[in-house]
């Protein structure tokens, strides 16, 4: 699903995945860095809009509706200059027009709280 995007060229990997969550995990490195050498709060939020267009796509048929980005807000915690960081996003809401994300962005090595975000997702029909 995500060859030839933004998750590649980010190395976004997608490591886990449940009944009502997702994990995706990013690298902390030269793709992901601001100019001062730590993670982009902008890579932090297309990793945040990732985990949450990508369950929503999971929760629908891609025949019939496609998941777009609505709103999205991050609160941005920690700096992290290398590593890896894990996004879990958890559905908050799944309903008919739109779906609700909660992400939080954790250090991989320390577990410790790096962003946490809120995604809305609008379900539009294919046809539109």
């Amino acid at each position: 699903m995500g060859e030839h995007t933004l998750l590649s060229h980010l190395g976004m990997q997608c490591t886990e995945l449940g009944d009502d969550y997702l994990i995706l995990s990013m690298p902390v490195d030269a793709r992901t860095h601001q100019p001062m050498g730590v993670l982009h709060g902008g890579a932090t939020a297309a990793l945040i809009e990732s985990v949450g267009s990508i369950g929503s796509a999971l929760l629908l048929d891609l025949n019939a509706f496609r998941p777009v980005g609505l709103e999205l807000n991050v609160n941005h915690i920690r700096a992290v200059t290398k590593g890896r960081v894990e996004a879990k996003g958890t559905i908050v809401h799944a309903g008919k027009r739109t779906h609700i994300w909660q992400v939080d962005v954790r250090e991989e090595e320390s577990g410790k709280l790096v962003a946490t975000g809120r995604l809305t997702v609008m379900v539009l029909p294919l046809n539109s």
